[in-house]
């Protein structure tokens, strides 16, 4: 997992509203839950009293509730109640959650896996994105790999001939997305699976972006060929434009056995004339979502399960020449990794320093009589103590709360201040 970086964990969609919404990510339990002001507040899920797990509980008020022993913990992960010691307890300051930053957008719930700061980075995405037009759907689903096997997939199309050839969904693709109208779009699957030479290999990095471009072609029939456009941006969004199909795919560790993606699949330019009734046209590329996570999906991952070593990593594989953006990123995730740990060990000794005692200047010699005179001023002996400020950063601002809602309110007045 590459530290210091937003990761998209949910969609804006997945919080509920009346109870608090756990999920697994980056090897940690959490729990998110959103206060009475509306403002989503993601923190550690486990219970520091006896390790419950407190997206089984309950919201009260400006808190949320464990299910085990009624503690309360505030958006600051602060214990704000423990029953068992009565209403003026002196309640210990280990009882404390750990936050974490959250932001929401582009309709996702973003997570800063990373180091404390002041002012944390904006969540950028490439530009092609941000500029596009084009209605979208998305859905999100689990798989048991590693995140680093299932980007690679996703950065690389020549499997698709062998992979995908033989379940009649793909034949739908093929023959919307490959046919000829000369031979009634029926020679599409033909067409597709005869295209296996990548030629006009290009690929480009820029930051924290990768973008490539080839054709895929047959070799017999050069004019029989696909253009695609990929782009990679680190930590693990993945994004593909071949003719008709458009599609962003995001992939964020549930642990080192587990990926969590969330496909988000743009609308084709022809459904217009295709569905004339807008209302119906969601559903068209939801349908077509389904197909891809119950149907495609499955048959990289049934490879996927296969493969050793779990782990992508450099040199653990024998790369070809159209497998550089796949050893792009692998390049690049050692990069950011090693960025990440040498700041987070410069940080540390810093800490240390500034947390060292000073030196203790040596004793002064007792004083002697002077029995003779000195033109040369006597010596001084002087340390200078450095010192320096650790600093943790913050988790932004949070808005004022308001309006209470009714079935919290019981929470919010006998919570502690």
């Amino acid at each position: 997992m590459i530290p210091n970086q937003w990761y998209p964990i949910l969609q804006t969609g997945d919080i509920k509203r009346d109870r608090p919404t756990g999920v697994r990510r980056m090897g940690e339990e959490l729990v998110l839950w959103r206060d009475l002001g509306g403002t989503l507040v993601c923190q550690s899920a486990r219970c520091p009293h006896k390790g419950a797990n407190i997206a089984e509980g309950r919201l009260k008020g400006n808190t949320v509730e464990c299910p085990y022993h009624g503690f309360r913990y505030n958006a600051e992960g602060t214990c704000k109640v423990v029953p068992a010691l009565g209403a003026n307890a002196r309640i210990p300051q280990s009882l404390q959650l750990k936050t974490y930053p959250v932001r929401e957008q582009h309709g996702l719930v973003w997570l800063w896996w990373g180091e404390a700061r002041e002012q944390l980075p904006e969540i950028e995405l490439p530009h092609e994105l941000v500029g596009n037009p084009r209605p979208h759907e998305t859905i999100s689903w689990t798989r048991p790999v590693h995140y680093t096997r299932y980007i690679e997939s996703l950065l690389e199309f020549y499997h698709v001939t062998f992979v995908h050839r033989d379940h009649w969904t793909n034949n739908i693709d093929y023959t919307f997305m490959y046919g000829t109208a000369r031979n009634l779009w029926m020679d599409g699957r033909e067409r597709y699976l005869a295209a296996n030479k990548i030629v006009n290999h290009e690929v480009e990095v820029d930051g924290t972006t990768i973008r490539s471009t080839f054709d895929q072609c047959e070799e017999a029939n050069p004019a029989n060929s696909s253009h695609f456009n990929l782009i990679y941006q680190a930590p693990g969004l993945t994004h593909v434009k071949t003719g008709l199909l458009e599609i962003t795919t995001w992939l964020t560790p549930i642990d080192d056995e587990n990926t969590l993606a969330i496909m988000r699949l743009y609308e084709y330019p022809q459904l217009r004339t295709m569905v004339p009734i807008k209302p119906l046209r969601p559903w068209v590329l939801r349908a077509s979502l389904l197909m891809e996570k119950l149907v495609q999906d499955p048959q990289d991952v049934g490879i996927m399960l296969r493969q050793e070593p779990k782990v992508s990593e450099r040199g653990v594989n024998k790369f070809i020449a159209v497998d550089e953006m796949n050893a792009k990123f692998l390049q690049m995730r050692d990069r950011l990794k090693a960025e990440a740990e040498a700041k987070a060990d410069a940080k540390a000794g810093a800490e240390a320093h500034a947390e060292a005692p000073a030196e203790t200047a040596p004793a002064a010699a007792p004083e002697t009589p002077v029995t003779q005179t000195s033109t040369t001023p006597p010596a001084t002996n002087g340390n200078g103590n450095g010192n320096g400020n650790g600093s943790k950063g913050t988790h932004g601002t949070r808005r004022k709360r308001t309006g209470a809602a009714a079935d919290r309110e019981d929470g919010l007045t006998k919570a502690r201040s």
